[in-house]
């Protein structure tokens, strides 16, 4: 059926033209694709219309279907579903998809299900679904824990994944994997007899072998899915979207298409500049000191988002911009995941109304402010990747044809170098890729716990289902085997204790029936795991967000911290809550969150390569302004050590009243540092006896010790060897620890660690001692353990990086490796000596004041 004779598109079309509008090719190409009952996945450039393509598709699919009733038809079922990863996302594109429902006249209820639902909406939608759900992967999973829930999917015509480029590199994209692996199953079931499901149990009560796995091909794969369910993924730019596609699609046996929008989004991008710059950089000073530049740009625009890198920052920079202009007072807001929802509600309805100046912000709103007035972004410090620049860029302008404005302001001097960097990679469209999860067995353990609590399941039908997914098309008879005796005894090591032995097999049918093992994984249904929060809350009552717990056990009576832009005095905690009270004291504790620092991603780090090689700092054959300005700090660097190319890599070797410093510069970004200063403090320790102090940032690493540290041009190419690397990394690190820590999150989410119910979560050192507890266990009486597995292979992938260190070191192999003896510190090395002080405290003066002294000294050395 051509697109342009059908009903829906002409009154679409009429619509859109009513409004002065016209659909893009991408969208109309799109629509074509649903209307076949295609699946795919749509690539755009942010604010071009991507959300449009697939909801618009599904409305013009309906009005085909009943052309003379599509605004009176109602109680159709439920008939989208929209997989989004953001709750602020959710509400967003609810309120754009219902002015379009009320426009066209129909009678299509558009539904949100996420944490914030309540339980009477979730009743009514219970009792009659809407036509299009809204609903994060978590929310989805509780779907599939509900008594006969293939019900609920019996008319689903779509399932559209929103910013799959979001969810697929985690483990909530492993969800997704699952979830679409289950609706497809019992539409499968719901469209044939249940001959499948007899056999399957016959077989598994005879004690027939289950099938081996089958390779994954998508030759000659159809296009089309059985019972016309159409799977959409709505992706922004990234390296792999063809990879992308074939996960998401993998559970329904199509190859499906790929259509990429033909626009090209102005991004327009500008370095905020220091006064002088700093021959001397180091970490953190240098951004705050600008507040006065970003004033005016606050002023000159209508509404400015402010990305930060970390909560803490956050909280400083709205402190910083109500000190420096108290006009603002009002007209600005902060935004981040720690403040209470009813705040960040508040920030969010203003930016749509464009009431606000200015937002403060972290990552909570990188994806969530479409269809908002935002007009300019400044982004306070590295954002770390081409992509997550891009995809913060993209909130301004956030409508085809519009120019997306971006400013970039420095940290440190030194950061202006990933700015040029960041350019490069925008111009030659160097989007990193997002690479899938495999063989999450955790997630696989919490999903057969999900789908035991409602009407169970049947292993020989379910693990084809879960063969399917790419997360699991690898998965071993034994593999699955262990999973199911984990299940149903405890496994080998826990077999003991019935508290593990939670699903029961009655007549062939794997279910959960005590319902208090249902009740206490409902509520634990997810993949996020985080440190334990505690509610702050006023002593006279009023809620003002949640804090970490190993902040908090920090303090002590009467001290002050800020949080949601406030300064607080610390009283006590009270059944899980942090009680305080305002606070008059100017000074305070700004609080520190865990994970905080992101890492160099391999793209930028080659591009940041790249611009600091001679010739390469270009953009249409003019110097990047923001190599210009650093031409000082450069050419001090060149006139005491050198500055190296893509192709080299420097080592610089000096001695100080600390000792004997090496510095290594990779530029891997500070993983893949750490990873390789450890593995080469190891290789050197074979050598010769000697211990080490280590320091790492992005750029590059510092080994410190007490004597003369043997790297030369004898021994330089074989200490940087890939070869060995896997034994190696294991004993130049605790591997073990490492994976000790990991396994605690691998335990919650599949099910071993109780958290505590809502309000009264388990005290993070105790879920902790759990976890090690299980892990000494696991180590001892079942080494195989898949979950025991798992943690050490995201140790190695996820904290190591070792694909990505390998890669390095065997570039490295073909690269010019430059030993040289600077006579005193160098710019590129003073800020990894900054950031090695600012770990270890080793002075008793201020730590500002010393790094000042320093730069004082080096100023009169030179």
């Amino acid at each position: 059926m051509k697109l342009q004779s059908t009903p829906g598109y002409k009154i679409i079309h009429q619509w859109l033209a009513a409004k002065g509008q016209h659909p893009f090719l991408f969208q109309e190409q799109t629509w074509q694709h649903l209307i076949n009952h295609e699946s795919g996945l749509v690539n755009a450039p942010t604010g071009c219309g991507k959300t449009f393509s697939v909801f618009l598709g599904a409305v013009i699919d309906f009005i085909n279907q009943h052309p003379k009733n599509y605004q009176t038809k109602t109680k159709n079922g439920l008939l989208l579903i929209w997989i989004t990863p953001l709750r602020a996302l959710a509400k967003d594109i609810g309120r754009a998809m219902e002015d379009v429902i009320a426009e066209l006249g129909m009678s299509w209820k558009v539904g949100i299900r996420n944490g914030d639902t309540t339980v009477s909406d979730r009743q009514k939608q219970k009792r009659q679904m809407p036509e299009v759900l809204i609903i994060t992967p978590e929310s989805l999973h509780l779907l599939l824990a509900q008594k006969d829930y293939p019900e609920v999917f019996k008319r689903l015509q779509i399932i559209a994944a929103d910013e799959w480029h979001e969810l697929m590199g985690g483990k909530r994209g492993v969800q997704v994997e699952l979830a679409i692996s289950r609706i497809i199953g019992c539409r499968k079931l719901q469209g044939a007899n249940k001959v499948e499901l007899e056999t399957a149990v016959s077989a598994k009560m005879n004690g027939h072998p289950q099938p081996a796995p089958t390779p994954k091909s998508t030759h000659n794969k159809p296009k089309t899915v059985n019972g016309e369910l159409c799977v959409w993924g709505i992706s922004a730019t990234i390296g792999n979207l063809e990879q992308a596609k074939e996960v998401l699609l993998a559970p329904t046996g199509v190859t499906g298409v790929l259509v990429k929008a033909n626009i090209q989004k102005n991004i327009q991008i500008e370095s905020i500049f220091p006064d002088e710059i700093e021959k001397y950089p180091w970490a953190g000073h240098l951004g705050i000191k600008l507040v006065e530049k970003v004033i005016p740009i606050i002023h000159s625009n209508k509404t400015t988002l402010i990305f930060i890198n970390t909560r803490g920052m956050s909280e400083r920079w709205y402190q910083a911009l109500l000190t420096a202009a108290p006009d603002l007072a009002g007209l600005i807001a902060l935004h981040h995941g720690s403040i209470e929802q009813d705040t960040r509600l508040w920030v969010e309805d203003n930016l749509h109304t464009g009431k606000l100046r200015a937002v403060v912000c972290t990552a909570s709103l990188d994806l969530g402010v479409d269809f908002r007035p935002v007009d300019t972004v400044i982004q306070v410090g590295s954002p770390k990747g081409v992509a997550r620049f891009l995809q913060r860029a993209g909130r301004s302008g956030h409508q085809p044809g519009a120019i997306s404005k971006i400013y970039f302001l420095p940290t440190h001097s030194l950061e202006l170098v990933e700015a040029a960097a960041l350019k490069k990679g925008i111009e030659e469209n160097y989007i990193e890729s997002r690479e899938p999860m495999l063989l999450c067995f955790d997630v696989l353990t919490q999903y057969l716990c999900t789908i035991a609590i409602s009407d169970g399941f049947v292993p020989a039908v379910i693990i084809k289902e879960i063969r399917s997914t790419w997360c699991f098309s690898s998965i071993t008879d034994d593999e699955w085997e262990e999973v199911l005796f984990f299940l149903t005894q405890g496994g080998k090591a826990l077999q003991q204790y019935d508290e593990y032995k939670k699903i029961v097999v009655t007549d062939g049918i794997y279910r959960i029936e005590n319902r208090r093992i249902a009740m206490r994984h409902r509520v634990h249904i997810g993949t996020i795991v985080s440190d334990a929060m505690l509610k702050v809350k006023f002593l006279s009552g009023g809620y003002i967000g949640v804090i970490e717990e190993y902040f908090i056990s920090r303090l002590l009576p009467g001290d002050t911290f800020t949080l949601a832009g406030r300064n607080l005095e610390f009283v006590m905690i009270k059944d899980m809550t942090v009680l305080v009270r305002k606070s008059k004291n100017k000074k305070s504790i700004v609080p520190s969150w865990m994970g905080g620092r992101m890492s160099l991603t391999a793209n930028l780090g080659q591009k940041l390569r790249e611009v600091l090689g001679p010739g390469n700092a270009q953009s249409n054959g003019e110097i990047f302004e923001e190599i210009r300005v650093l031409e000082p700090l450069l050419q001090l660097q060149r006139e005491l050590s050198c500055i190296p190319n893509e192709n080299e890599l420097l080592i610089e070797h000096l001695e100080t009243k600390e000792g004997f410093h090496v510095f290594v510069y990779p530029f891997e970004g500070r993983l893949v540092n750490e990873a390789m200063a450890a593995i080469l403090a190891y290789r050197i320790s074979l050598i010769t006896p000697i211990t080490f102090s280590i320091a790492i940032n992005d750029y590059g690493f510092e080994l410190l010790s007490d004597q003369p540290v043997p790297i030369d041009d004898t021994n330089a190419y074989e200490l940087f060897s890939s070869h060995n690397l896997l034994p190696d990394i294991l004993k130049s690190v605790n591997s073990s620890e490492m994976a000790r820590r990991k396994f605690r999150d691998i335990a919650v989410i599949g099910g071993l660690i109780f958290q505590g119910m809502p309000g009264e979560p388990v005290k993070a050192r105790h879920l902790q001692s759990s976890a090690g507890l299980l892990f000494n266990v696991f180590s001892e009486y079942d080494p195989n353990n898949v979950l025991l597995k798992q943690a050490y292979h995201e140790v190695l992938d996820q904290q190591m990086e070792e694909l990505r260190l390998r890669n390095a070191l065997q570039r490295i192999a073909e690269s010019n490796i430059i030993i040289n003896f600077p006579k005193r510190l160098t710019p590129f090395c003073f800020p990894i000596i900054v950031d090695g002080l600012s770990r270890n405290n080793l002075s008793s003066e201020g730590f500002e004041d010393r790094v000042k002294r320093m730069q004082a000294q080096l100023k009169v050395e030179g």
